[in-house]
């Protein structure tokens, strides 16, 4: 599976952004699909998770209440609306996905939250 990740941008704080993960190739809902993120000078963390049916979610404890992950299978894409943005969401924010693991991934798209 081939996935694209879109939707990244300048936003100021407390401002939204909704992420899209798109994907092609083989049947897109069979695999579960992660969100990570990396900042700048720090390792790649978790940000969020969604199962097959999108029906179990998963979220760091730092985006809970604030970021929003949903599938739509029938478009081959995940999305990832961040809402209440703070300067330390700013990263490279990358999709992947996988069925025992995250074991594809698509390029990153950058987020930046001014303050």
């Amino acid at each position: 599976v081939q996935l694209q990740a879109s939707g990244g941008g300048l936003v100021q704080a407390g401002g939204s952004l909704r992420l899209s993960c798109a994907a092609s190739g083989r049947t897109f809902s069979i695999y579960t699909v992660y969100w990570f993120r990396q900042a700048p000078g720090k390792e790649r963390e978790f940000v969020s998770s969604i199962s097959r049916s999108g029906g179990t979610t998963y979220y760091a404890d730092s985006v809970k209440g604030r970021f929003t992950i949903s599938r739509d299978n029938a478009k081959n894409t995940v999305y990832l609306q961040m809402n209440s943005l703070k300067p330390e969401d700013t990263a490279v924010y990358y999709c992947a996905a996988g069925i025992t693991s995250h074991e594809y991934w698509g390029q990153g798209t950058q987020v930046t939250v001014s303050s």
